[in-house]
């Protein structure tokens, strides 16, 4: 058998599995490890399972360390009839990723990455982030022993800075071009011999594809037709569809769902492209979202994300923060508490629907990427009724 690999995404051009570099020397574009063959379901107990020991024969990690992980993975995936009821749907089901240890999706990219460094004899690791990143790659360095950098924006509130804080990394706040520190980390990283984690390297994409992987196995192997997923950099969309495509491969499924990729339109440097027919997204300019999770201005995976739909995998939309907000409070009445750009997935499904694009006939699988606790100051834009009362009045309170 054929040995894992990296591949560029537009050139082709090999690389061997060991580069920490994600990006090809002569195009720029994205790495991605290649897999030497099908693979299999290691179907033990998923209770005494890791996510890594599970998806094994689907993932370029050699030896597996069962000691380096947090519990990542093996999230719910739920169903809502009301929802689909309301929106005139066959069926319509919640990938819930607010149960991964830190909340949310990126504990998975960082459980593989981490694998690697640590496989590697990397002893510094760092991401550039605008929140679930940063916690996922604190708290699992921590874990793992190894020195960690931080590069946040600096109009990052604190709110945001101390649950990544409180695991003891480096962190430093960084004022400019948010879109531009993700190339000037790559640089830093090499010079000073810091594995840079960022958002769409090619182990954090090999972590994404458990995603896939998870909803195969959860809906018994039958495809749903759509899924849609928040999309910033780039990298979890390119995990999302990688595994559904290494599951078909390997025999596990029949057929492939559409994605359905959803930015923010404050912040929408993929769609505009997507929109315009361009192969090539741009900066945008003065970005502004509630969805600040998904609020990245240039994307180092956007190409590859407009190639892969333009192969005929799917589209690219946006959503409005008013969407945003009411999809937060239709997935709170269903009891998920999700950040707003989380809320994204159900605020597409709703346009969508209305549109015409979705039919009565569909079954949709929506990605809930992080937990409405990573974002708190979204309540400014809510106004709760809460009664008061004496022990004495209360039951006129009821």
């Amino acid at each position: 058998m054929e040995p894992w690999m990296l591949a560029c995404t537009y050139c082709q051009r090999k690389y061997p599995l060991d580069r920490l570099n994600p990006r090809c020397e002569p195009c720029g574009e994205p790495l991605e490890a290649i897999s030497p063959g099908p693979g299999t379901i290691n179907k033990v107990n998923p209770l005494t399972q890791t996510l890594v020991d599970r998806y094994a024969a689907f993932l370029p990690l050699s030896p597996v360390d069962r000691d380096l992980t947090l519990g990542e993975g093996f999230t719910p995936l739920v169903r809502s009839d009301r929802i689909a009821h309301r929106l005139g749907m066959k069926s319509i089901l919640f990938k819930n990723e607010s149960s991964n240890p830190t909340w949310s999706f990126k504990d998975r990219g960082t459980a593989a990455c981490v694998h690697h460094a640590v496989a590697r004899g990397v002893t510094k690791i760092g991401t550039v982030s605008s929140g679930n990143m940063a916690a996922s790659v604190a708290a699992y360095g921590a874990m793992a022993g190894l020195d960690t950098y931080v590069f946040v924006s600096a109009r990052m509130p604190k709110e945001k800075i101390n649950p990544i804080a409180i695991y003891g990394p480096t962190i430093i706040t960084v004022s400019g071009d948010y879109g531009a520190l993700y190339y000037e980390s790559l640089s830093l990283g090499e010079r000073n011999d810091i594995y840079f984690i960022n958002s769409d390297v090619p182990l954090r994409v090999e972590g994404s594809k458990t995603i896939a992987f998870e909803i195969c196995e959860q809906m018994s192997f039958a495809v749903p037709d759509y899924v849609i997923i928040p999309t910033s950099s780039g990298g979890n969309a390119r995990g999302i569809m990688k595994g559904f495509d290494e599951f078909k491969r390997s025999g596990l499924i029949d057929r492939l769902p559409s994605f359905i990729c959803v930015q923010a339109e404050g912040c929408s440097p993929i769609a505009r492209a997507y929109t315009a027919q361009h192969d090539r997204i741009e900066p945008y300019l003065h970005a502004e979202t509630i969805a600040h999770a998904i609020e990245n201005p240039y994307p180092p995976s956007g190409n590859e994300i407009l190639r892969q739909v333009g192969a005929g995998k799917g589209i690219v939309t946006t959503v409005t923060d008013a969407e945003i907000l009411a999809a937060q409070s239709d997935l709170a009445a269903e009891g998920f508490f999700v950040q707003p750009a989380a809320a994204v997935p159900l605020a597409a499904a709703v346009n969508l629907r209305r549109r015409g694009y979705l039919s009565e006939t569909d079954t949709v699988v929506c990605i809930l990427t992080g937990s409405g606790l990573k974002y708190t100051a979204v309540f400014e834009h809510y106004r709760f009724p809460v009664r008061e009362a004496t022990l004495e009045n209360l039951e006129d309170a009821l």
